[in-house]
């Protein structure tokens, strides 16, 4: 298939993929139904703000800003924040955050069973009724299309429920602010301004501070390998979705040709999944590197990628962790949009690369059976570029 035909085809599965199927059409009434039932609001709420946030380490990564902001417009005010129990590690680092409480919320437990269809919504009163003793004063929806968090801060009482004027969303909100086509870190800024002044991007807060004993712990393990006193290349090339991989040959051509060219010592990083990976592109070079991946706590990467003279990868969460203790980086994306989604920071710092297809971005990370050779956005970039882009970052 000719590169015209393909992006052809996949812009008419896309258009097919962001059509509403006809049960959640069902939903829709039956959201809007829901919507109008009167449920008993607080009557003494506390000075106490619920962040509602189920998304992975990157996305949480991306709302702490706002998060921030909040608390450091007014220190009395307690910030809480409902994650995942696969985000919530990341928060612990924030001292602005007083509290995290964490849930399994429906649909984004990577390891979730299928359940009926009634499950997140019994869910979903066993959890406001937990969240009504806590007294909250306002809930924030951080993510726009999150209908079932809106429709918990509706159902918990809270008299005050601030998130984006999304179909579902917005009937369980008492304000909503249109969703503009911007990075998340923006979006989420404008959800807050009513305590915390409009901050513009070159103000906007975002880091991670590792721990002191993060920092020991990648100092120690840098020693143990041995290469404490090298430049450090560290390169994260796994993914939550094969739509966003690279290949393995491809990696091993980039981590060969830096170490050749400026003497790097190369450390791949990812998850205990990732070995296999990470085994697979080791196997293609020609130079020896190292694999952390599976060993270190998100702390300990964050600590590690500081030693880096610049971080490698696919579009991950990982690769915001990078960006969040100010290492150079080179982000390679595919069917996300980085208008809204690229590692935050200064450009020339945090690049992002690619290619030219034109169905990008679909904005479809799943692309379920059909076969990986039909969706090349990412692999459709070229060796040469992310070379380029590894230099610029350094320079």
């Amino acid at each position: 298939m000719d590169k015209d035909a393909l992006v052809r085809r996949n812009q008419m599965l896309t258009a097919a993929f962001h059509q509403r199927p006809l049960q959640h059409m069902v939903r829709h009434y039956m959201l809007r139904s829901m919507s109008k039932f009167p449920y008993t609001p607080l009557p003494k709420p506390m000075n106490r703000i619920l962040f509602i946030k189920p998304d992975h380490i990157g996305d949480m990564l991306l709302a702490t800003p706002a998060i921030r902001a909040v608390k450091q417009a007014d220190t009395a005010t307690e910030i809480h924040v409902l994650a995942g129990p696969w985000a919530a590690n990341i928060l612990a680092n924030y001292k602005e955050i007083d509290r995290v409480l964490t849930i399994n919320f429906p649909g984004f437990d990577r390891n979730e069973e299928k359940t009926s269809m009634l499950a997140p919504y019994q869910y979903l009163i066993h959890v406001s009724r937990n969240l009504r003793r806590l007294n909250y004063s306002a809930a924030i929806i951080l993510r726009p299309d999150h209908w079932w968090g809106a429709m918990l801060a509706h159902a918990s009482g809270i008299r005050r429920r601030i998130g984006y004027n999304v179909k579902d969303v917005s009937p369980f909100l008492s304000e909503s602010i249109p969703l503009q086509n911007e990075h998340v870190i923006q979006q989420n800024m404008r959800l807050v301004d009513t305590w915390a002044d409009s901050a513009a991007p070159m103000d906007i807060h975002y880091t991670f501070e590792p721990s002191d004993e993060d920092r020991d712990y990648a100092a120690s393990y840098l020693q143990h390998v041995g290469i404490s006193k090298k430049r450090l290349l560290c390169v994260h090339p796994g993914s939550g979705s094969w739509t966003k991989l690279w290949e393995d040959e491809k990696w091993a051509a980039v981590a060969d040709t830096l170490t050749e060219q400026f003497d790097f010592a190369v450390i791949f990083t990812g998850t205990m999944a990732e070995q296999s990976t990470v085994t697979s592109i080791k196997s293609h070079m020609r130079y020896p590197a190292f694999s952390a991946a599976g060993d270190l706590s998100l702390g300990q990467l964050a600590a590690l990628y500081q030693h880096a003279s610049a971080v490698l990868g696919a579009d991950s969460g990982p690769m915001h962790l990078a960006a969040a203790v100010d290492a150079p980086t080179v982000s390679l994306f595919g069917p996300a949009d980085p208008v809204e989604f690229k590692p935050w920071g200064d450009s020339d710092r945090q690049m992002v690369l690619t290619s030219h297809i034109g169905c990008r971005p679909c904005r479809i990370l799943d692309w379920g059976d059909d076969p990986p050779e039909y969706h090349p956005c990412v692999r459709n970039i070229p060796v040469s570029d992310v070379l380029d882009a590894a230099r610029r970052v350094m320079r």
